[in-house]
Formats: C-alpha cells, sequence, structure tokens
C-alpha cells in the first residue's frame, strides 16, 4: 500500500499523519487514533494498514503534542484537545481531493475509544464509528475507586498547569516503569517500555498536569448522544470489560459487538491474529454503514 505523509492544523499546532491507500479505489476514509500516549506508528498504525489492506483510506496521525505534531507541553494527554485533534482530522479528510466526497468512519484504540466516542458524539462529519478494546471511563466509578487519591492527584495536576502558565518548565513522570507513572500496568511496560511496541517517534513521557483532565474524563455521557452505528470489539482479559458492557448498554443506535480471545489489552495492539479478526468484523460493519 501507498502511505501518504500529511499534515493540518488544530488550534494552532500542525499535526502529522500518515494517510494509508489502499490498492483499490477506497469505498471510504477512516480516522483513527489510539492509546493513552501513543503515536501514529504504534496501534493506530497497525489498524490503519489493516483496514487499507480491506479497502478503506485510513488515517493515523500524532496528536498535538505527541511525536512529530507540534504543540506544548509535550505529552500533554487532554481528552478534550484529542477530540478536537478528531475533529481536525475529519475535516482534513473532508478537504483532500482525493477523500472529499467519500463517507468517513471512525475507529478508537484503547483509551481511543473513549476519546473517539466523544468525537463521534459532537462530529457529523464522522457516520459511523468502531472501537477496539476500547475503555469508556465512568468519572463517577473513578472517582469512587480511587479514594481520596482521585482529588490530590487532580489537584497535583491543575497545580503543576499553573505552575507551566506562569512560565515555569512542564513536570513529567515516566508513561511507563516504576514508581509514579502514568499507566502503572506490567503489560504496558512490556509494550511502550520494550522494543515490542516502543518506536523511534514515541516518548515515555506524560505530563502531570494531564491529570488534571484524564482523571474526570467521562466518556459513558457520550454514549447517549452518538447517533450514528457503532461495533464495539473487547476481551474479557482486555481492560475494564464492564465498563465496555455498560457502554455498549447505553447506545440507543444500531450497535453490534465481538468479544474475542485476548491474553489482555496490549495483545490488540499488535498482535495479527487479533487485529485480523477485529479488522475483518470492523470493515464488514463499515462496508454497511458507509454506504
Amino acid at each position: 500500500m501507498n502511505i501518504e505523509r500529511v499534515t493540518f492544523d488544530a488550534g494552532g499546532a500542525t499535526l502529522v499523519g500518515s494517510l494509508h491507500w489502499p490498492e483499490s479505489e477506497p469505498r471510504a476514509a477512516l480516522v483513527l487514533t489510539g492509546p493513552l500516549t501513543s503515536v501514529k506508528e504504534q496501534a493506530a498504525g497497525a489498524y490503519a494498514r489493516a483496514m487499507a489492506a480491506r479497502g478503506f483510506v485510513s488515517l493515523a496521525f500524532d496528536h498535538r503534542t505527541f511525536g512529530e505534531s507540534g504543540g506544548e507541553p509535550r505529552q500533554f494527554e487532554s481528552p478534550p484537545l484529542k477530540m478536537e485533534d478528531i475533529r481536525a482530522a475529519t475535516a482534513f479528510l473532508g478537504r483532500h481531493a482525493r477523500t472529499s466526497q467519500l463517507p468517513v468512519g471512525a475507529i478508537g484504540v484503547c483509551a481511543g475509544g473513549g476519546y473517539m466516542a466523544g468525537a463521534v458524539a459532537s462530529e457529523p462529519g464522522l457516520r459511523a464509528f468502531a472501537a477496539v478494546a476500547g475503555v469508556f471511563p465512568d468519572a463517577q466509578a473513578t472517582r469512587n475507586a480511587m479514594g481520596a487519591r482521585f482529588e490530590a492527584l487532580v489537584s497535583a495536576g491543575r497545580a503543576a498547569r499553573e505552575r507551566f502558565e506562569s512560565g515555569q518548565p512542564p513536570e513529567h513522570i515516566p508513561a511507563v516503569g516504576e514508581g509514579d507513572v502514568a499507566m502503572p500496568l506490567a503489560e504496558a511496560f512490556e509494550f511502550y517500555g520494550t522494543p515490542r511496541g516502543a518506536v523511534p517517534n514515541y516518548t515515555n513521557r506524560f505530563a502531570v498536569q494531564s491529570r488534571e483532565v484524564t482523571l474526570p474524563f467521562d466518556a459513558m455521557v457520550a454514549a447517549d448522544r452518538i447517533r450514528v452505528p457503532t461495533f464495539m470489539v473487547h476481551s474479557e482479559r482486555a481492560l475494564l470489560p464492564a465498563l465496555a458492557r455498560a457502554f455498549y448498554a447505553r447506545l440507543t443506535v444500531p450497535r453490534q459487538q465481538l468479544w474475542l480471545q485476548s491474553k489482555g489489552q496490549i495483545d490488540f495492539y499488535d498482535d495479527p491474529v487479533l487485529i485480523s479478526a477485529a479488522a475483518d468484523a470492523i470493515a464488514a460493519h463499515f462496508r454497511s454503514a458507509l454506504q
């Protein structure tokens, strides 16, 4: 397949993307977003390649503050800004000479499932949605599970933002590793902290001020506002299957789900068997929904 390097603007930042073209004339265009702190060469790129092989032109891109894209502070994980970036990517596909007449669908992987749900709920240009091992936080459930630590970390994130806005250097912790990290799961380190998933474009850092906006993020409310056909792929061994079921139950649109067998969450990022099974099902969904 041909991969075209593209750039577009989002909130004054230049975003860099990879537009994956199928060998045949594309039937639709797709915009993809991936897991927490990830870049376009990781899970989003893996699914962009898989969907291009199935006839869809697919855009994986670096969100602002990540990878090759602009924006400060670096590695700032912001659900609202990522949703803005998705809307900008959708608008870009609407302007591109070869995609402007194509219907556009959306794929979100892991945390990107929740972010994409929010974007789909507010962006009429996205006409169908699919989530792979999606993480759909419920803000109240997060607060209840974390107890006093929730407010402490949100407050620390707010203080880090205020210091940054006053001219001090941004504060960072590792995305994965030991101690205070953004993703304390062992399997997250197995991917991002080792040659398995690390790529030159990826930086193992997380802006502390991200916690002000990531911890209170609620994807569940988006389910009530989604108005397009939705397909969900998940596993009992992936992250938070109960929340995936709760999100699915709240959808009031045509919906389908596929539960696969996985070792955990991150094999959805790079296991060719899982990616192939998910992509086959999602391609069938989009062929029906994007006409």
